[in-house]
């Protein structure tokens, strides 16, 4: 039942050193799609102030129950139930999000809805970490990106990796402001955005 992602293992170093510093003052983070559950044990280990809120579709509880039953973590929380086509997300209201490698994978309305319970869900001051692969002016950063496109579409034509300005464009329509883009190791990004109402972290 415990699954194993190689990927998780690669990128969760940088991510971290992201983390430590966007969520340095933040208390309670909701995870959006935890997946294997690899991230919210590496990053909740590391990030003991915070109170760490996985989530995922129910097929996937099982691998992240045990990977959280093997580290007993106490600030790592058991998932909650998360669709983000959902008009109701299960989810408490928090003052930080983090989601890894999901926009790229889904439709585009899957991202706007998604996009659309953050808002509901991520409190005035709260702040938003987006890690993945983004295009900027239309335009693949890499030919790796551009291959990895045309393999995504091949496995559903309705994903693929998306526009930063697109994507920032939701983010604004929820009153969110970008603070950081971070370049990433293997042609990602860090996206790092404040919702309005809270100081600005620096």
């Amino acid at each position: 039942m415990k699954h194993y992602a190689e990927s998780c293992e690669q990128n969760r170093d940088p991510i971290l050193a992201v983390l430590r510093e966007v969520f340095a003052d933040r208390q309670r983070v909701l995870e959006i799609a935890s997946g294997t559950g690899q991230h919210a044990v590496y990053f909740g280990a590391a990030l003991s102030h915070l109170s760490w809120q996985t989530s995922e579709l129910e097929a996937n509880h099982g691998s992240i129950h045990a990977w959280l039953d093997e580290a007993r973590l106490p600030n790592i929380l058991p998932p909650v139930l998360l669709d983000i086509n959902a008009t109701d997300w299960r989810a408490p209201h928090v003052d930080a999000i983090f989601n890894a490698n999901t926009v790229h994978i889904v439709s585009w309305l899957a991202v706007q809805r998604m996009f659309e319970g953050i808002g509901r869900t991520l409190a005035s001051g709260g702040v938003l970490c987006l890690y993945g692969p983004f295009n900027y002016d239309g335009k693949f950063t890499s030919e790796s990106n551009a291959r990895f496109d045309v393999w995504l579409k091949n496995r559903d034509p309705e994903s693929g990796v998306r526009d930063f300005e697109a994507i920032d464009r939701l983010a604004m329509a929820q009153c969110m402001t970008l603070l950081r883009d971070i370049p990433m190791p293997a042609n990602n990004r860090a996206l790092v955005w404040q919702k309005s109402g809270g100081a600005v972290i620096h």
